[in-house]
């Protein structure tokens, strides 16, 4: 036994004796954190309720919000942190002011968050990225009696999406200091009209305690530079299965109207990804759709509550099969999964689309996994929402995290 595994052992034993919390919290295989944050910010204008047409008068250009949080992170010099880059990840709380309370309320936003280092300048200064993702709750939505003006948003709870850069600075062994800016964005997936939804840029500055980051007189005996096993580049299948609802806007004479109705959407992803490595993988996707609310069209119409007014097309009208180009992060836990397509075999009109697919993978196990996602048409066009789950067939990955 040489010297210095000795000279740790007794180490390690003299603290578990003397000190057994520290020992305990040292021996954890991740640092345990919560943090604070304010993010005064700016609301695009996309609306002509937010440019003034409220019942305020007034632009509604200023937001703010304030945010709690819990994560856990890899611990330092494991091959995990060097693989992910720190990652962290937890559940969030948020409070949002918008600056019209009676009109949109002061919704509460519970959220999943993940980050990582993308640059380290220093030991104690770094560029990291986080995103958030989640559902907002206690919005006034848009009422045509009770509340006319807000055309923004058109259900109580919606999705919340959040996504930015900061610097973090390890100012000392329990506290860190972020500072930087993230968009956010607020919408109900197409589920309800209207649903222009809300974006804003935030500046944001908060504070993170670490309840147990490691001392430095142990850092080398208790978590030693783990050398990274290589990575199997191999090929995986993932075969997506999904459904949601949808609302749908019909041409007819002078514009167009919401059909009434709630339509349903289900469907397949079947995608065979190559790994590059092992936050990477690139690949194809067969995308196919059943939308009950494609090609829907307007006959006799009267009003937007007459359903005798929309007429409901055969249903080869109603499916489609695409290709996407894919490209995922791949994190601990998460897979940020973003793809790009067209449909090759269709029924025409709605469904003759280029689209677009931004989804969360959320591991349930090493080969299955829960899948949330959006799809748009044409970058700007609100298709539906994605909720699912997911196998992964040849799965190879090694995993370098409990």
């Amino acid at each position: 036994m040489n010297s210095t595994l000795r000279t740790g052992r007794i180490v390690l034993l003299l603290t578990a004796l003397f000190f057994p919390s520290t020992y305990i919290q040292v021996q954890d295989n991740y640092i345990h954190r919560l943090g604070i944050e304010g993010r005064p910010g700016y609301i695009f204008p996309t609306s002509s309720f937010l440019r003034g047409e409220n019942g305020l008068h007034r632009y509604l250009q200023s937001a703010y919000s304030a945010h709690l949080k819990y994560s856990f992170q890899v611990a330092p010099g494991t091959a995990a942190d060097k693989v992910y880059g720190g990652a962290y990840q937890g559940i969030g709380l948020g409070y949002f002011d918008f600056g019209d309370h009676r009109e949109m309320g002061t919704p509460i936003a519970l959220y999943l968050f993940q980050g990582a280092r993308i640059a380290e300048f220093t030991p104690r200064l770094s560029l990291n990225y986080e995103w958030g993702f989640g559902v907002s709750f206690g919005w006034k939505p848009y009422n045509s009696w009770t509340n006319p003006n807000n055309t923004v948003i058109g259900t109580k709870a919606n999705a919340y999406l959040n996504a930015g850069v900061y610097l973090n600075w390890v100012f000392s062994p329990s506290f860190d200091l972020n500072v930087g800016a993230s968009a956010m964005h607020f919408s109900n997936g197409n589920t309800k009209f209207p649903n222009t939804g809300l974006n804003t840029i935030d500046f944001k500055i908060g504070v993170v305690y670490n309840f147990n980051r490691n001392l430095d007189v142990f850092k080398e005996l208790l978590h030693p530079a783990y050398d990274v096993p290589p990575f199997p580049r191999h090929v995986n299948y993932d075969l997506t299965l999904f459904g949601s609802w949808r609302r749908k806007a019909v041409n007819v004479p002078g514009g167009q109207v919401p059909a009434p109705g709630k339509y349903g959407v289900a469907g397949f992803n079947f995608a065979p990804m190559y790994n590059l490595g092992y936050k990477f993988r690139a690949g194809v996707s067969l995308d196919g759709v059943y939308d009950a609310s494609a090609n829907v069209y307007a006959k006799n119409y009267i009003s937007s509550d007459d359903d005798d007014g929309f007429g409901t097309p055969p249903l080869r009208k109603q499916l489609s099969l695409g290709v996407s180009a894919r490209g995922e992060l791949v994190m601990p836990y998460f897979t940020v999964d973003i793809g790009f397509g067209a449909n090759i075999l269709h029924g025409g009109n709605d469904l003759q689309s280029f689209y677009q697919i931004l989804a969360l993978k959320i591991d349930t196990g090493h080969d299955t996994y829960l899948h949330i996602g959006y799809n748009l048409k044409d970058f700007h066009e609100p298709n539906y929402l994605m909720l699912g789950v997911g196998y992964r067939f040849n799965n190879r990955r090694p995993r370098l995290y409990r």
